[in-house]
């Protein structure tokens, strides 16, 4: 009896742990909500990607709205939506660059060849302002308001729709 039994539980527990993945698998996990949304930028201290010299940290974001872009040159999403952040700059939006698990060669470069809409470049070789983030993969964009908080997170590459649709609109919302 207890093996039959055994019989039975076994694959009625494989049915329940498989209904439980398929159902994780419809969600969309670029829908989600940044778990920084509404808090302040994460504290860092970086060095910027043109000067090695010229060491920076938080307080580069605060004073003035910020649209902060994490990118890397091995990103062809990246290379995709440069036409839509040099927009976003010709509309006088401020922007800082995240350069991402990048080298300051390939950075610069990719900088020369695409256009440079940022103020700023922040150079995060390893990642770790990207982790702090909350970054799982480049491009990445964040809305920053004067006082240094995330009000916006646009994940993935900024089409020309989403340039009129969302961004835009969410610059407006908190200038």
């Amino acid at each position: 009896m207890n093996r039959r039994l055994l019989l039975l539980l076994l694959p009625l527990g494989f049915l329940i742990v498989a209904l439980f993945f398929y159902q994780r698998l419809q969600h969309d996990p670029s829908a989600r909500d940044s778990a920084l949304m509404a808090r302040a930028f994460p504290a860092f201290e970086a060095t910027t990607l043109r000067d090695e010299s010229h060491h920076i940290d938080q307080r580069l974001l605060e004073g003035e709205l910020t649209l902060v872009n994490v990118w890397g040159e091995w990103c062809p999403a990246c290379k995709q939506e440069m036409p839509q952040l040099l927009e976003l700059a010709d509309h006088g939006i401020r922007m800082v660059g995240v350069n991402y698990r990048d080298t300051r060669e390939k950075g610069k470069s990719f900088l020369d060849e695409y256009g440079d809409p940022f103020e700023v470049n922040i150079f995060d070789p390893e990642g770790d302002l990207g982790f702090d983030l909350g970054v799982y993969g480049a491009p990445e964009t964040f809305l920053v308001d004067a006082e240094g908080i995330i009000r916006y997170h646009h994940k993935g590459y900024i089409s020309p729709e989403d340039v009129t649709q969302r961004i835009l609109p969410e610059v407006a919302k908190w200038r």
